[in-house]
């Protein structure tokens, strides 16, 4: 009889990460993952003491997920700030369990929107804005802070099911929103 598969620690979080992608991050539990592993509870909990140590694991993993989405910008796509924008929204639309589990469970790992703005894992984004806006890090932080505001909210609505994704209506208000936060930081520097 050949040996079982062995089941890794990468394959339980993403076993995890699928359940709480199909379903909700609620749902994330020994069973619900061993089932979609097809084993039994116990490489689940010998990889992970506790469930809340698994869902903080789906948690890191959906965060690395989420930011290689935001910054798969298209080609044709000239605006990169309004592309994150967009890229935020359509991730609500298309993931919406995992734009809760992000957002909306308590889980994220900044209690504040200063905090987040200065986290490790918004360097790429901040960075790669404030090469399109040619400003100082501090003014795009400022910039990004009304962008991100205005885009969540948006994101958020859709992904309760609250308003239906309307792009062209969505890229015309974010276009708004990045001129005006532009203007206010260049109003500010003169």
């Amino acid at each position: 009889m050949p040996p079982k598969p062995k089941i890794t620690r990468d394959m339980v979080i993403d076993a995890a990460l699928e359940v709480a992608r199909k379903t909700d991050a609620e749902n994330i539990n020994a069973r619900t993952v061993s089932k979609k592993l097809n084993c039994s509870t116990q490489p689940v909990m010998y990889h992970f003491a506790t469930i809340e140590n698994l869902r903080k694991a789906a948690y890191k993993k959906a965060g690395e997920y989420h930011t290689e989405y935001l910054m798969n910008i298209p080609e044709t796509q000239e605006d990169i700030m309004l592309g994150i924008g967009l890229n935020y929204i359509r991730f609500a639309v298309e993931e919406p369990y995992l734009f809760r589990f992000l957002f909306q469970s308590g889980f994220a790992a900044h209690n504040s929107l200063l905090e987040m703005v200065n986290s490790e894992e918004l360097i790429p984004v901040i960075s790669v804005m404030q090469e399109e806006m040619d400003m100082n890090i501090e003014q795009t932080k400022e910039v990004f802070i009304t962008l991100a505001l205005f885009v969540h909210g948006y994101a958020s609505i859709i992904a309760n099911n609250s308003l239906e994704y309307d792009e062209k209506l969505i890229t015309t208000h974010l276009e708004r929103v990045c001129t005006g936060a532009i203007l206010a930081i260049q109003e500010a520097m003169r």
